[in-house]
């Protein structure tokens, strides 16, 4: 196993190992250990067993950790926790890969094809029978929360877009959408070039493709470098020196640390992207400490629940969401406090995982429900596919508050219909 993962930041990982005391902290931090005897907790499969792995073996539990990251967070003495159980994972799944952790990685493959017939495509995800049928074949669950597919890719928009007229005073930024902000969650890339533009950039969006996160999450490591080197090579074209903003929580981790600390991918190329990319709220939160952020928002009187994904945490940014949404008039913000939603990237929606990652997502679903709020409102795609198809509720990401208060809502409502009111 050591040769296999010599190759994939294995080394820096397993330098780690011996600064592990046993305080068991992890254990009582983890989401999944808490609600399934199937996954020994993060001490045990991570640093414990590791010393253990020299002959390649490893124990198939370590499949059970969703990669929350909680763990390697949580610990005090900096054990990479997480990265070990992921590399272990890589390891054990080399010679065991199935066909449905290979197909639901491809997010890109996924969306051109859902998109040209969404209408059909979110029909028959509805339909039972079908679904019943792909979790039979594919152990795919008949209830996992899927993607809705858009008539429009985010591209298709950005092209045909009304461009501002206006000269742009704070010049380019890139933008980079990620997979599901460019096919699935395409409301929410839009909603970012908008505020950006409102904000005085030019938004420049180069061709583009897959960050990886999903391959790397399924053992896919070899793939999964080709991509992130591929996608780094593509936003770097766009200018050497810009910004770059990115409403997909997941795939800005993936950049800032995770191809890096989990794959061991050394570049020049990511490092060069992983310092300049920027969460949108994190973004947001730095133009308001230089004082360059326009802060002249419209009151919004509504509660929301706010949830902080587990990808978003690992970044070590805080809470910029919050910080930022707390400046609009009229904001009631209940933050979840809760580690995870239980979604995991595409850990729940694996037939034998379901039923552990809607345990996990409770705790935050209650929470939710208790609090009847108008609005959930959370950083990355799959946690609020998670998130909506257990509370039934709108799940948006932060960006569209503040496109609301900006006004640029009603100026987008009053393009399609130049009667419609001019009010927030």
């Amino acid at each position: 196993m050591d040769d296999l993962l010599g190759l994939v930041g294995h080394a820096e990982a397993r330098a780690s190992l011996d600064h592990c005391l046993k305080c068991t902290i992890c254990e009582t931090q983890c989401p999944v250990a808490a609600v399934t005897p199937l996954f020994p907790g993060p001490k045990y499969v991570g640093p414990q067993a590791e010393r253990f792995r020299a002959d390649g073996s490893v124990d198939h539990s370590v499949d059970y950790c969703s990669g929350c990251g909680t763990c390697t967070l949580s610990c005090p003495q900096g054990v990479k926790i997480a990265e070990l159980n992921s590399q272990a994972r890589a390891a054990m799944k080399a010679d065991h890969m199935t066909v449905r952790d290979r197909i639901i990685t491809q997010t890109i493959a996924m969306g051109k094809l859902m998109t040209p017939v969404a209408p059909l495509a979110n029909a028959a995800l509805r339909v039972r029978p079908l679904r019943v049928a792909v979790e039979a074949t594919l152990g795919i669950h008949r209830d996992a929360p899927m993607p809705k597919a858009t008539s429009q890719t985010f591209m298709a928009w950005f092209r045909k877009r009304p461009v501002p007229s206006a000269p742009a005073p704070r010049g380019p930024v890139v933008f980079f959408h990620g997979c599901a902000g460019g096919y699935f969650e395409v409301e929410t890339s839009k909603m970012t070039v908008e505020v950006l533009e409102h904000l005085g950039y030019r938004v420049v969006v180069p061709e583009q493709g897959c960050c990886g996160l999903a391959q790397q999450s399924n053992g896919l490591f070899e793939q999964a470098t080709a991509a992130v080197l591929a996608l780094c090579d593509r936003l770097r074209s766009a200018g050497s020196d810009l910004p770059i903003i990115s409403s997909s929580g997941s795939c800005t981790g993936m950049l800032k640390h995770e191809a890096r600390e989990i794959m061991g991918v050394s570049s020049e190329a990511l490092r060069d992207v992983g310092l300049r990319i920027r969460d949108t709220m994190e973004f947001l939160r730095e133009l308001h400490e230089a004082n360059a952020l326009d802060t002249s928002f419209r009151r919004q009187d509504t509660t929301v629940v706010y949830h902080a994904p587990c990808q978003l945490k690992g970044q070590a940014m805080g809470l910029p969401a919050i910080d930022v949404l707390s400046l609009i008039p009229g904001v009631t913000i209940v933050e979840s406090e809760v580690a995870c939603c239980g979604m995991a990237g595409t850990y729940g929606l694996k037939k034998e995982k379901h039923a552990v990652a809607q345990a996990v997502g409770e705790p935050l679903f209650t929470l939710i429900r208790d609090a009847a709020p108008e609005l959930v409102l959370c950083d990355t795609e799959t946690c609020r596919w998670q998130i909506r198809e257990a509370t039934g509720l709108p799940v948006e990401h932060p960006i569209s508050l503040v496109h609301r208060a900006y006004g640029l809502s009603a100026t987008r409502a009053r393009r399609a219909d130049p009667g419609a009111p001019s009010g927030a």
